[in-house]
């Protein structure tokens, strides 16, 4: 006899919940932001987001390629040469993703304004 596991449903009580099930976590959304507006290879988004491991990297990129958010290709060659972009559906957090990144170095001047020494490397290339 066939075996077929069942989906668990899942119940969300607002739609933020379902969004971030899917983007939540401290780095998919940087690697989301990352991918924006470039197609990166693996060691690409390790230079673009150093804190993070190797194995966290690849989880998190294989749980966003499940989702269907972001695209994997693979080229045949030696050495391998896999790519990641965002998904059409991926591109469909844009606006969400632009949202994030302007709010993001809005608290930062603020922070800064109130005294905190933060340094925010970035070129606002989120908001091209």
């Amino acid at each position: 006899m066939e075996s077929v596991q069942a989906s668990v449903a899942r119940t969300y009580n607002i739609g933020v919940e379902v969004t971030m099930d899917v983007i939540g976590g401290k780095w998919k959304p940087i690697i989301l932001c990352n991918l924006r507006h470039q197609v990166m290879r693996t060691s690409e988004l390790r230079r673009a987001i150093p804190n993070i491991s190797q194995k966290m990297l690849t989880q998190q990129l294989r749980e966003l390629e499940q989702a269907n958010i972001v695209n994997r290709k693979s080229y045949n060659q030696i050495p391998p040469k896999v790519e990641y972009s965002l998904s059409d559906y991926g591109e469909s957090l844009g606006e969400i993703l632009d949202l994030l990144c302007s709010w993001g170095e809005q608290h930062a001047e603020h922070l800064i304004s109130n005294g905190e020494a933060i340094t925010l490397n970035c070129d606002n290339q989120d908001n091209a």
